[in-house]
């Protein structure tokens, strides 16, 4: 009915384990860094609130000019440097995913293929297989419509075109000397009254 088998293949099976543990892997390790990357600037939000709310505590409780400059410009350099740490975290952040990618792919990247190399070798046997019986099919095919009187079930077929009238069918049967037929036993009657 269904033109794929209901089973499923153990090649299959294999290798889609082994593609599913594969990409498991690859999502554990890509939220991994992701989650990282989130909680990298959850923690520079933090501190950037934290240095504007000094500043500005600063700012405000100051009596002169100089002092307001000064408290600008002293909160400046921390924030700009805290930046640069942000920004050489978010590179070795992307170096680290980096690398978790390349250790998960090598660590199944040689059983994922071993199991492809496997499921394409079984998938090129079963088709050869089908292969070979379609063309013995067709052959089956072309040899009973060559010859369509020497099918191996049909005893009348055989009796015709062997023509010896020793068969038991209907046809071989009527007229035939030895045949069971009606008319085979009116003709030896004819022949038994014409001797006397």
């Amino acid at each position: 009915m269904y033109p794929f088998p209901q089973a499923i293949n153990p090649a299959v099976r294999t290798h889609v384990d082994a593609q599913t543990a594969f990409l498991n892997d690859v999502s554990k390790s890509m939220f991994k860094s992701f989650q990282q990357m989130f909680d990298l600037n959850i923690q520079l939000v933090q501190t950037m609130l934290e240095e504007t709310t000094l500043a500005s505590k600063q700012m405000l409780s100051a009596d002169r000019q100089t002092e307001l400059l000064s408290a600008a410009t002293s909160r400046a350099q921390p924030a700009s440097d805290k930046l640069r740490a942000y920004q050489q975290h978010i590179a070795r952040l992307a170096a680290d995913a980096q690398v978790e990618l390349a250790r998960v792919t090598e660590q199944h990247v040689q059983n994922t293929s071993r199991t492809a190399q496997a499921l394409a070798e079984e998938v090129a046997r079963d088709a050869n297989e089908q292969t070979e019986r379609g063309l013995r099919a067709q052959q089956e095919t072309a040899r009973q419509y060559a010859d369509p009187f020497s099918r191996s079930g049909d005893g009348d077929a055989r009796t015709m075109q062997r023509g010896d009238g020793q068969g038991s069918g209907h046809q071989g049967g009527i007229g035939q000397q030895g045949g069971m037929g009606q008319q085979g036993g009116i003709g030896q009657q004819q022949r038994s009254t014409a001797a006397h």
